[in-house]
Formats: structure tokens, sequence, C-alpha cells
């Protein structure tokens, strides 16, 4: 390790930097924009090569530049990976709190620079605040992000890269001879080696996290309605076979309910099928907050829903439809009145296709269409 270049190993670093920015560059370009925080994810390596370049040119170019400018763009970039976390997670951004501490910073790095030269002052500076962030940074990904192996090894190379950082910070209180950032001793020859080594995998880690983000992503839109978030006709009738299969096993009981919003057609004829949109969300919006976890909410076409009830009877099954039915009567303000015609009904010991409870729950309905609407029938 001692005859190691520290000046290529940093603009090798730099280098590595440079690339993770492309990748985060075109994963924001061809990612949903819902998936937020990769253009600082993109911009931060970019601020940290810049960074490198000027560590490289220690001693050619002044020390204002190649000491603070650079510590500070260092540290720049490194916040850059929390506020582009924290848009991330959908959360404040907290610009604030960060570039404060950086701005804080860099009056102590001019003084121990330019007026009280101290490579160990600007070290214990440094590695403390750069410390600080990676940790809320791990802290934020570990307790934001889903329990899946993307943020939990993001969230361990934090860790241990905080951990590097404490121990430099540590190691600065020794006796050690003077040194400066070049000097190939044993201490600073491992602290810059781990700092390019972390930093790399932070970005493997939070280009894995992205991954994860969009794969999760498709498989809803695949599974999900994409204007009211509904399951989608394949989806419900697989989680109703499964089910139905679960009943017959178990000898347990479920319903199915099939909606159907009154004159849906009238709607989209005098106020426009963006407003009939709009009724079709607001009726879904209503549903939702009736239903237990276990219920499924499908749409089944056009203005036509299916809900699962698993563990309900009959009786229970025509008081969740009652209490569907007041539910969508009521008004809202800005959308037109509408109501819903419900057909109920719950599986019996011979059904053996969950196309049989489906055509029970259609005639259901159109029976309480035929009695004149804004009603619950059972068959």
């Amino acid at each position: 390790m001692m005859g190691l270049d520290l000046r290529s190993i940093i603009l090798l670093s730099g280098i590595m930097g440079l690339l993770l920015a492309v990748v985060f560059l075109f994963l924001r370009l061809s990612y949903p924009r819902s998936i937020q925080g990769l253009g600082w994810w993109a911009v931060a390596p970019v601020a940290s090569f810049v960074s490198t370049l000027l560590f490289a040119a220690r001693g050619q170019i002044p020390d204002l530049v190649s000491v603070v400018a650079a510590n500070g763009l260092l540290l720049t970039g490194i916040a850059m990976f929390y506020f582009g976390a924290r848009h991330f997670f959908g959360l404040a951004p907290a610009y604030l709190s960060r570039i404060g501490l950086i701005l804080a910073a860099l009056p102590l790095l001019t003084w121990y620079t330019l007026v009280e030269p101290s490579f160990t002052a600007r070290i214990l500076i440094v590695s403390l605040l750069w410390a600080y962030i990676q940790m809320t940074l791990a802290v934020l990904i570990w307790r934001h992000g889903p329990e899946v192996f993307s943020t939990r090894f993001t969230a361990v190379v934090l860790l241990i890269h905080t951990c590097t950082l404490v121990l430099r910070f540590l190691s600065a209180w020794l006796p050690l001879p003077n040194e400066h950032l070049l000097d190939p001793t044993r201490v600073q020859t491992l602290y810059v080696v781990m700092n390019a080594l972390l930093t790399v995998a932070l970005g493997v880690g939070l280009i894995l996290m992205a991954s994860d983000r969009l794969r999760v992503l498709l498989e809803h839109s695949a599974s999900h309605d994409s204007l009211t978030n509904a399951l989608v006709r394949r989806t419900l009738i697989g989680a109703c076979e499964q089910e139905l299969e679960r009943c017959r096993r178990h000898g347990r009981s479920m319903a199915l309910l099939m909606l159907d919003i009154d004159h849906f057609k009238a709607i989209n004829d005098m106020h426009g099928h963006q407003m009939g949109d709009r009724v079709l969300v607001d009726f879904v919006n209503r549903l939702t907050p009736l239903l237990r976890r276990p219920d499924q909410l499908g749409r089944f076409g056009g203005e036509e829903f299916v809900v699962l009830l698993p563990e309900t009877t009959q009786e229970q099954a025509l008081l969740v439809a009652e209490r569907i039915r007041a539910a969508v009567a009521q008004p809202t303000t800005g959308l037109p009145p509408i109501t819903a015609s419900i057909g109920v009904t719950t599986n019996r010991p011979d059904d053996a296709q969950i196309d049989v409870l489906l055509a029970r729950a259609d005639t259901a309905l159109y029976k309480a269409k035929a009695e004149g609407r804004n009603r619950i029938a059972v068959v």
C-alpha cells in the first residue's frame, strides 16, 4: 500500500463516479417521472468528479481551489445523494440543513488552509461532516426503504463508510508525523482507497434501489387499472379463483358483489368523458374505505366493478353492499349525482369454477337494475 500513487487513485475514483453519473442520467431519461431523485443522483458524482480533479491538482493550483473548493464540492456531492434519496422516498428535501453545515465548514477550512495550515484540522472537519451526512442517509434509507436487498445493501455500505470516516477522524488525533492528502502513508492510503470503493458501492446500491422501484411500478401497472387504481379484471379473477379454492378446501364462505353505476352513459353524454372518468375515480375512492384489508376491488369493465369479500356470509355481504350503496348515493361537490345497483352472491358447495359465481353476481346485478336501480339484489 505504501507504493500506491494516491493522485492516480483519487482520479480513478472520480472517473468511476463519472461513469455512475452517466448511468443515473440514462435512468433519469428512461424511467418514469414518478421515480424521483435520479437527477440529484446523476449530478452528485459529477460534483465529486470535479472535486477529485482539484484534489489531484494539489500543488499545481492555488490551495484555496485545490483544498477549500475541492472539499466544498466533495461535501456538496455527498449532500446531493442525500437530497436525491429524500426525493426518491417522497420526503421534503431539507436543503438548508445540509448546505448550511457545508457553508459553515468552508471558513474553517479556509482558515486551516491559508492562515494556519493544518492538514489534521481539515481531516477532522471533513471526515466528521462527511460521516454525519452518510449516517443520516443510511438511517433515511433504512427507515423509508422496503425490506429488500437493494435498500439493505445500500444502508450497510453507508454504515461501513461512516465507520471508516469515524476511524479516520479518530486517527487524526494520533501522534503521527505531519502529512498531507497525497502522502502515501498507510492510514491515508487506506482512507483514500476505502472512500473510492465505498462511494462506487453506494452508486451501485442506489441503482439497484431505482431498479427495484421500477419493477414495483411495472408490476403494479400490470395488475391495476391506470385510471381508478382498482385491480384489472385478470388479476381480480385470479384472486377470486384462489379464494374459491381455499373455501372448497376448508369449508369457508366468500361473497362477490357486482356493482354498476346507474345511467353512466348519460353522464358521459351530458358532461363529457373527462367528467365520466372523474366519476369513476370518485366511485372507487368512496368504496375503498368501506372495505377490509383482505377485500379486493376490481374494475370489470367500463363502469362495472366487482368486490371480493373473503370469509363473508350472505348476511354480512348484504350489510357491506348497503353501506356501499348509501355512500355512493351521497352527493359530491363538483360531480354529478350517481347511484349504484349491486348484485350479491356467495359460494355454494357445488361451485367448481369462479365463472359460476360471477354469472350469479351478474344475474343479481341485472335483477337490481330491473327492479328500479339504486338497490341490492341477491341470487
